[in-house]
């Protein structure tokens, strides 16, 4: 999709989001965000990730995350990220997600399937002192990058 390496990373565990399940006599709604018209289906999930609000799938919710507390979830499944070299859009359960070059592109799948994007500024800025590793053979085995840091709260998961 955009040509750049795919990454691995896992969501720092004392990261929780706030959500609540649409479980309600409607048919879902419909509200912009990412540049086009997304799409809320009864059962799905309303997610407050440090201010940033947005809908999970249902299927998607119960898959990737777990409750850590009274209306607070951890995603506990890994993800993996690419920088899109070009500006486009990926196609997701909820709409479209435009993004520009530089963004990164994420997907909950390791075939690159289930996708979103994520600005580039909100993927590099991460709590300070944090960075990834870069993957081992890519460019040296556990050298820090400089330029490479984790994605909207994720850590590199080691294997």
């Amino acid at each position: 999709m955009t040509g750049a390496p795919r990454r691995r990373y896992i969501r720092r565990p004392d990261r929780p989001v706030a959500a609540v399940r649409l479980s309600l006599d409607t048919n879902g709604f419909v509200y912009r965000k990412w540049g086009a018209e997304q799409r809320a289906k009864p059962d799905d999930w309303i997610v407050d990730n440090d201010g940033d609000v947005y809908t999970v799938d249902a299927q998607v919710f119960a898959r990737t995350y777990r409750q850590s507390g009274v209306g607070a979830y951890v995603k506990t499944t890994p993800v993996w990220a690419e920088r899109a070299l070009r500006s486009g859009s990926v196609e997701t359960k909820e709409g479209v997600t435009h993004y520009d070059a530089g963004d990164y592109v994420v997907f909950n799948e390791a075939d690159g399937s289930d996708g979103y994007a994520i600005p580039a500024q909100k993927f590099e800025n991460l709590p300070s002192g944090q960075r990834l590793r870069r993957q081992a053979g890519s460019h040296g085995k556990g050298i820090r990058h400089p330029s490479v840091r984790y994605q909207d709260r994720f850590r590199r998961q080691q294997h």
